[in-house]
């Protein structure tokens, strides 16, 4: 069975409220996991049952890594949970993990006072009840987990990159480029981190013979390309962004988009992105698109 070959992947992310469980599902979900947020224990293995039966088809949609919230949020199912873990560690469909975060009673404090929000064993008496309670209800998790982070002295992005560490495949990019093209005319993306503008080129659109084509063909690339300046604003380009892009990766980011824009985001820009995701493709993980590539054309054929 396929599903042997390739168990579900489950991580149960419980722990202290407060400690970070709701930066640890976004970093999952960074990491292509499938994620459910204060999942009630007793559901968790009809679920998962669902999910094996979809990984015996040959449906390319199927779901292969899975990461579950569990906390008192859920407190009406939770003392279910020890059980539904024992059947979860003998079912040789799955590789299942279990992440504890805890954090020290003070920090945790400290966390509620800033949000102003309510602890969840906490409705009629003071946070620090609270969290004195739910430490004694997780005491039994906290030692069956396979990891403990403590999250007392970590900023969000510091946990993200722990998590990260622990539990990506080491085969598996998780920063990712983003380079598209468009035109001003249009608007800019909304999306963009970086923008540049090539309208300095020279521009097809002049020429009779290139204006219906698009910088992905070749007459219009080499004529976009074909000249000093051109030359001299890639290298310049290329020496600001790839020394920056090990830097957005520290520091975090899931995905950073380079735009690059020309009047009409057909000809220029379209052009120069595919330069530039050509040469970043050998070392990073890029997508390519071209918002406004066929505008015109589309223009045309309505009018």
């Amino acid at each position: 069975m396929n599903n042997k070959m390739n168990p579900l992947q489950l991580v149960i992310i419980t722990g202290m409220s407060g400690a970070g469980k709701t930066v640890a599902i976004q970093s999952f979900e960074d990491m292509g996991f499938f994620t459910v947020d204060n999942m009630p224990p007793a559901l968790i293995e009809k679920f998962v049952e669902l999910l094996t039966v979809q990984a015996d088809s040959n449906d390319n949609s199927k779901i292969d890594k899975l990461a579950l919230v569990v906390d008192m949020r859920s407190r009406a199912f939770f003392e279910h949970l020890q059980e539904v873990m024992t059947e979860l560690t003998d079912n040789k469909n799955l590789d299942f993990k279990l992440l504890f975060l805890d954090a020290t009673d003070e920090e945790l404090v400290s966390r509620y006072k800033e949000t102003r929000r309510s602890h969840p064993l906490a409705i009629d008496s003071r946070t620090l009840d609270g969290i004195v309670r739910e430490r004694a209800l997780l005491e039994p998790f906290q030692s069956l987990a396979d990891t403990v982070i403590d999250t007392t002295a970590l900023s969000p992005r510091q946990l993200r990159a722990d998590i990260l560490q622990e539990f990506s495949a080491k085969d598996t990019q998780n920063f990712r480029i983003e380079v598209m093209s468009f035109g001003f005319k249009y608007g800019l993306p909304l999306d963009a981190d970086l923008v540049f503008d090539v309208r300095f080129l020279p521009n097809p659109h002049y020429v009779p013979e290139l204006r219906n084509m698009t910088g992905q063909d070749k007459p219009v690339y080499d004529y976009v390309m074909d000249n000093e300046t051109a030359e001299s604003f890639n290298t310049h380009l290329m020496s600001l962004i790839v020394p920056l892009l090990p830097e957005y990766e520290k520091e975090g980011k899931s995905v950073l988009t380079i735009a690059f824009g020309c009047t009409g985001g057909q000809h220029r820009s379209v052009a120069f992105a595919e330069r530039v995701s050509k040469a970043l493709a050998a070392d990073w993980h890029v997508n390519t698109s071209h918002r406004d590539k066929d505008k015109r054309k589309e223009t045309v054929n309505r009018s």
